[in-house]
């Protein structure tokens, strides 16, 4: 069974490299994160200093070492720079084998083909390492390029969850979109 131990291995495609993020790379991911735009339909907050930039990669390296989630860097090997993140929120591999995932991406680098580059290699990891039969992600009903996005990507919208998280806001409701490692793997092998 998949243990994470805080390990989070580097994942490659043509032209990202998929990685552990460190606290020197805050202000980069601080331009993604404290920008609106990107973070309008995320349970984040845009932040406002590098710091928190700083400590939320913190967090995130800390959830990877507990099992609760394992998130990645994504740089663009041409100039080492991180343009966002993804990775799992949360899985469960006893009795369900299902992971949640999450992303965003620099509001410069959108309509680029990278988020679907880097799901190649998430999907693949989600599937063949960590043993994953589901893999779900959880998009605000007012995301719909997230949505069209997930959909491309060969997911399938399975309905509205109905208050399912609680925000500085209030109760928000989510569209629950999943893929099965067979619709995976028959996408793949029709490439």
């Amino acid at each position: 069974m998949y243990k994470c131990k805080g390990r989070i291995p580097e994942l490659e495609t043509g032209r990202l490299r998929l990685r552990k993020m460190r606290r020197r790379d805050a202000a980069q991911m601080f331009a993604c994160w404290s920008d609106r735009e990107v973070t309008r339909y995320m349970n984040l907050a845009p932040m406002v200093g590098a710091t928190e930039a700083a400590d939320m990669i913190g967090l995130l390296n800390q959830m990877a070492g507990e099992e609760d989630a394992i998130r990645w860097g994504i740089e663009l090997k041409e100039t080492g720079r991180l343009i966002g993140s993804c990775g799992f929120n949360t899985w469960q591999l006893e009795g369900a084998f299902r992971g949640e995932i999450g992303y965003e991406l620099g509001r410069d680098y959108w309509r680029h083909g990278y988020m679907s580059e880097a799901f190649s290699v998430l999907l693949s990891f989600g599937y063949e390492t960590m043993g994953l039969n589901r893999i779900e992600a959880l998009v605000d009903p007012r995301n719909a390029p997230s949505g069209g996005f997930l959909e491309n990507m060969g997911f399938t919208k399975e309905g509205l969850l109905r208050q399912i998280q609680h925000t500085s806001t209030g109760y928000k409701d989510m569209l629950m979109y999943s893929l099965l490692y067979d619709e995976w793997l028959r996408a793949r092998n029709n490439k």
